[in-house]
């Protein structure tokens, strides 16, 4: 069968199109398997540039020398009870606020969101936020790292919109006919039907309390707080300020090669799980995008 001129151009299409999702699939792919197998190499080949495709020997110090710090498996149990209640909180407020933002009959929708936008040009900055947290004792307590960030307003805007057009209004007549009210609706209609957005709330904020690090930083002082990114640093810093003490040439260079295997390692020991759960919700994080390009 002979192939028409168009046949031929969509094939050239194809052709290139899919060269160049290949492309950029490795170029984000790959510096993710590099750490992954660079943690496991011997950091002399990693410096020398010996390690491409595979591991270069197999050395496990960088892994040893992380899990050695008893301090990571605590900082693992406060990242994980900050993520889990943190996130529970912020769905809860995120979609209690952007309900009656989403109806047309709240004479406050306007100004409320006027407000709420104004926020992300301008904020108090850090001194007076720091003063506040101090002033409603929350300083050096496990309920700053969660009722901090408890509203993002980026998130309130996805899931209003979410709500506004994908939610028929004809669904709170019928509703409200069998005098249905409005918490009812929310709790009985609302939620139920928002489980794609919630879904995506839910990366966006776990994601955010899993990778938190400055409001540790700042309004935590007791280590037995920390969450898991503060003493991830701390282990870097420490083994990195070691190597630099160390007066002994051969001493020196054999705790530079740790801290290069600790440097790869803490990564993956960092985004590990994150990676693990994102595969579940990925085609809820496409949709949400979606949703969240809507203007209204």
């Amino acid at each position: 069968m002979k192939i028409s001129f168009k046949d031929k151009t969509d094939v050239i299409f194809d052709f290139i199109n899919i060269s160049l999702l290949v492309l950029i699939t490795l170029a984000v792919l790959y510096p993710l398997y590099f750490i992954v197998i660079a943690s496991f190499s011997e950091p002399d080949a990693i410096n020398t540039g010996k390690v491409l495709l595979f591991p270069v020997g197999f050395n496990t110090t960088g892994y040893q020398r992380i899990f050695a710090e008893t301090s990571i498996w605590n900082a693992y149990k406060n990242t994980i009870f900050y993520t889990v209640f943190g996130t529970t909180i912020n769905i809860v407020l995120t979609m209690f606020l952007a309900y009656p933002l989403s109806r047309k009959e709240f004479f406050m929708r306007k100004p409320l969101t006027f407000f709420m936008m104004f926020t992300i040009y301008f904020s108090g900055g850090l001194i007076p936020t720091y003063l506040l947290m101090r002033s409603l004792n929350l300083y050096n307590t496990p309920f700053v790292m969660i009722l901090l960030p408890a509203v993002n307003v980026f998130n309130v805007i996805i899931a209003r919109t979410n709500i506004k057009y994908s939610i028929p209004e004809e669904l709170f007549e019928a509703a409200s006919i069998d005098g249905c009210s409005h918490f009812t609706f929310l709790f009985k209609v609302v939620f139920p039907l928002s489980k794609t957005i919630i879904s995506v709330l839910v990366l966006y904020y776990g994601v955010a309390h899993w990778n938190e690090f400055m409001n540790g930083l700042i309004y935590l002082k007791d280590e037995s707080l920390y969450p898991l990114q503060l003493v991830l640093r701390g282990i870097l810093v420490q083994n990195q300020a070691a190597a630099d003490m160390m007066g002994d040439v051969e001493s020196l260079l054999e705790q530079q090669r740790a801290a290069e295997l600790i440097k790869y390692g803490l990564i993956i020991v960092t985004t590990l799980p994150v990676l693990v759960i994102y595969p579940f919700l990925q085609k809820y994080f496409a949709k949400g995008v979606m949703i969240g390009s809507v203007k209204g």
